[in-house]
């Protein structure tokens, strides 16, 4: 059997989560992994908040309002869901059960609480990984900087940070995000080893009978 065939071994996808405070940076690295990873998808989460500038329907969330929201949730239709700040968040059920049985990775830009339905959801398919600021007074220059919310909400996004730092320990892997292109570098050399990990590669009890028979 030949190398190349080693690199087709099927496997199960896997669900990849970054989580970091407001500001910590868990958008624009997973963005930058995705660019470069066309089998890395990201998962659109349904939310009850507004778009922001730039941002998409159904590309970057599926925005809806309050009562659909809800009827997700009481339909079991999401997989994880939580309230951040005024506002709802949550993973649709279906999309990630297809990437997963197809081998596709999907990338989740959610919190903690999020991050623990998901684990108790699927708790051999998730990887977690937090995005620690390098320091407080950097979170918040980096708040003010998005020029996305007045100075009251930024005030509110930093005294909340405090709160959702103390959750770093409950995640696979912890990155400080002091420099961008290593805190990347970094997340795809995670990403790479935990595609390779044995209990996800599906097919090499078939490979592995084929190749003591051949």
């Amino acid at each position: 059997m030949s190398e190349a065939a080693t690199e087709t071994i099927a496997r199960r996808g896997l669900l990849l989560v970054l989580s970091s405070p407001s500001g910590g940076g868990k958008t624009s690295v997973g963005r930058a992994l995705r660019e470069a990873d066309t089998n890395l998808h990201l998962s659109v989460s349904l939310t009850t908040r507004a778009a922001r500038p730039g941002e998409a329907d159904g590309v970057d969330y599926h925005f809806v309002d309050e009562p659909t929201f809800l009827r997700a949730i009481e339909a079991n239709a999401m997989v994880e869901h939580a309230q951040v700040y005024a506002h709802r968040y949550g993973t649709p059920r279906a999309p990630v059960a297809q990437a997963l049985d197809r081998g596709h990775d999907m990338l989740f830009d959610i919190d903690w609480q999020g991050t623990q339905q998901l684990r108790a959801a699927l708790p051999g398919d998730v990887v977690s990984i937090y995005l620690l600021p390098p320091g407080m007074d950097e979170l918040a220059r980096r708040l003010a900087a998005r020029a996305q919310d007045d100075a009251a909400v930024v005030a509110r996004r930093m005294a909340q940070a405090a709160s959702e730092i103390t959750h770093w320990n409950e995640y696979d892997y912890v990155l400080v995000n002091s420099d961008f292109d290593a805190t990347v570098a970094a997340a795809r050399a995670i990403l790479a080893a935990e595609r390779l990990r044995r209990s996800r590669r599906t097919g090499l009890a078939p490979f592995v009978a084929a190749l003591l028979g051949g």
